[in-house]
């Protein structure tokens, strides 16, 4: 079966287990689940299926031989149930791509499905099409975040890419990269992930589907983008920037040089990733006017969120509870 979906690709199931995850897949014609299980102290295991599973919208041939496809989709369930309750897991915590999938999945098993204390992807993302021409690209942005782009080559910012980490130059760029992570990380006071993190997915997925793009001023990296490419889209997934020349817009600068070299490699599709435009606690406002600032006519895509299958019922209550007195003492403290 076809997966368009990075999180759910085999590419991403081994750089999982480069990190020491255990990694499962179940699949028919009509069904797919990608597997990661996570370990808890107390509580065990859990499977997660990060975007998944993946119910397939192809319409099967009316015939008393060939099966029904909701039966492709209940059987599809049924193994990956099956598959938990053999692992020992808790819980399998998915992230259907709609309601419609949701209900699709809560019709076709008989165990209780509740939704996730928390989300484990963005429940909203934002995502460009980049089949248009350049021209009909930058007529869309915000004036502002074109004449950003623009300053930053006024300003003589150098945007190089690099993919072959094999080389001692490339690996100083990756240096850098988790230099700047760090960084950015603490003056925006958020946790980043550690750098093994970083250093396993740079080591594992496959040379022409990874790039770092980082911006140079005055003979300093001062900014730098992860950019990971699979099928036609092509996906930020981290970025970090210097406390210094801030005013010289590199950031915006180095979106449009992945956009433009996605457009290149036949992508028609940059995902910017994670935005919060609905019940927003101000908390990402500023990336999401960043993001936003390359097209704010486009609409954001939503997804129901991270949903929990129970399988172990005790467990479950015993994890919800920590995650509830977690909870309370991080208000406590404040």
């Amino acid at each position: 079966m076809e997966n368009k979906e990075i999180l759910q690709s085999q590419q991403w199931r081994k750089f999982q287990e480069a990190v020491g995850r255990k990694t499962h897949f179940v699949e028919n014609d009509a069904f797919s689940a990608s597997i990661i299980e996570h370990v808890l102290p107390i509580v065990g295991k859990y499977f997660y299926s990060p975007r998944g599973p993946v119910i397939s919208n192809f319409q099967f041939p009316i015939s008393n031989e060939i099966q029904n496809p909701n039966d492709k989709i209940k059987n599809g369930m049924w193994g990956l149930i099956e598959l938990g309750k053999k692992e020992n897991a808790g819980w399998i915590r998915v992230e259907p791509e709609s309601d419609q999938m949701l209900e699709m999945i809560k019709e076709n098993i008989s165990e209780k499905v509740v939704k996730a204390p928390h989300n484990m992807q963005p429940k909203e993302v934002f995502v460009l099409d980049i089949s248009k021409d350049v021209e009909t690209l930058l007529n869309e942005m915000k004036p502002k975040t074109r004449y950003n782009i623009k300053l930053a080559i006024k300003h003589n910012v150098l945007v190089r890419a690099i993919s072959n980490f094999q080389f001692p130059i490339s690996n100083q760029y990756v240096e850098i990269f988790l230099k700047l992570t760090k960084e950015m990380a603490a003056r925006q006071g958020i946790v980043a992930h550690p750098e093994e993190y970083y250093r396993k997915m740079i080591e594992t997925l496959p040379e022409e589907m990874l790039k770092i793009y980082v911006a140079e001023f005055e003979g300093k990296i001062i900014a730098a983008n992860l950019v990971l490419f699979f099928e036609n889209t092509a996906t930020y997934l981290h970025g970090a920037s210097s406390n210094d020349n801030r005013n010289v817009m590199a950031p915006f600068l180095l979106q449009w040089q992945a956009i433009l070299e996605a457009k290149e490699r036949g992508c028609t599709r940059y995902d910017f990733g994670g935005i919060k435009t609905v019940n927003s606690d101000n908390s990402w406002e500023g990336i999401t006017n960043f993001k936003l600032g390359f097209s704010p006519n486009t609409k954001s895509i939503e997804f129901p969120g991270s949903y929990d299958i129970i399988i172990n019922p005790r467990k479950y209550a015993v994890y919800r509870g920590l995650q509830r007195a977690k909870a309370f003492a991080v208000k406590f403290k404040k």
